[in-house]
């Protein structure tokens, strides 16, 4: 028999944690032919999330949980979920029943025709704000112009691999994480399931448009030097241009005389000039940023708390190197 590890990341959860688990296993008691295992991360919560946990893994031998120290955000929840995974396949998703679990047997039939991977996608984004949605797709469309990776529009984290697509991307050991870029990066054989967007019967939504923008801005230095470029670009424009406009200069003062300087002209061209420099301070800022997190080497998450056997664990891990 398969088995199928479900990573969900929480982060203040405690009022959905219950339904979530309800609404999954009346989908699983559908589907046979696979064995089932829970694997919750509790990023930090700060409210009953992991006592919640706790009490469902007392109930249930196939729910496992993991929390963390602090708070270390959602991409490093689940790539903590996928490195203490040891399921033949393993379903990325949310606990806010956003991601239905409905979707799980069209998830199989994709792995079964020989798919390494089958993410949802939304159609329609019913209940989010205008700007939000226009937000969204603006990111989609420039990440696809400025980074090498490929990624769908309306694609979220929500998703089955199989074992090696997991392992691939366990390889990529970055701090700064950005896991649908991740996904893409990787490659692999994925197939698309549109749904439409559902909204969450109980809590509200963690993310803030601020951390979004974040989010989006790590999501594009993490997989694109197009930036650097725009800023090289736009220093060489700037410097033909002034190169030009000192020649003209020089040769209209030969001619005509010098000329009292134009206060509009001087404050038009000294703000332009500062504006683009701060932008692309900005730009170097956030490259620079990024290295200076990676070279640090900290840890992604660190653990406090679980009912997973390490020591199990720890053999899977020795076994899956040796199998390399």
């Amino acid at each position: 028999m398969k088995t199928i590890d479900l990573v969900v990341p929480c982060y203040n959860e405690e009022d959905v944690l219950h339904m979530f688990f309800e609404e999954t296993n009346k989908v699983i008691l559908t589907i046979p032919d696979y064995q089932f295992r829970y694997i919750f991360v509790d990023d930090g919560s700060r409210d009953n999330t992991l006592s919640i946990l706790m009490e469902l893994a007392e109930k249930h031998d196939n729910v496992k949980y993991i929390s963390f120290s602090r708070n270390f955000g959602k991409e490093a929840g689940i790539y903590a979920g996928l490195k203490y995974s040891q399921g033949d396949y393993v379903i990325v998703m949310d606990a806010d029943l956003q991601h239905p679990p409905a979707l799980f047997p069209a998830m199989l039939q994709g792995i079964n025709e020989g798919y390494d991977c089958c993410a949802a996608m939304r159609t329609s984004r019913k209940g989010e704000s205008k700007i939000r949605s226009a937000f969204s797709r603006t990111f989609y469309r420039l990440s696809n112009r400025l980074t090498n990776v490929d990624l769908v529009q309306g694609a979220v984290d929500y998703r089955i691999m199989t074992r090696q697509m997991v392992n691939s991307v366990l390889d990529m050991s970055e701090r700064q994480r950005f896991s649908k870029g991740i996904f893409a990066w990787v490659g692999y054989k994925t197939k698309w399931i549109p749904y439409e967007n559902v909204e969450r019967p109980l809590g509200t939504t963690k993310w803030s448009f601020l951390g979004l923008f974040k989010y989006a801005v790590s999501g594009i230095t993490g997989f694109s030097v197009a930036p650097l470029r725009m800023v090289t670009f736009m220093g060489s424009l700037i410097s033909i241009g002034a190169f030009i406009y000192i020649i003209i200069t020089i040769a209209h003062t030969l001619v005509s005389g010098i000329d009292v300087p134009g206060y509009a002209t001087t404050l038009c061209a000294v703000l332009f000039l500062g504006g683009i420099l701060e932008l692309s301070i900005g730009i170097l800022g956030e490259y620079i940023a990024n290295i200076y997190m990676e070279v640090k080497e900290r840890p992604i998450f660190i653990l406090k708390n679980t009912n997973i056997d390490l020591i199990a664990h720890n053999e899977f891990e020795r076994d899956k190197i040796s199998s390399l």
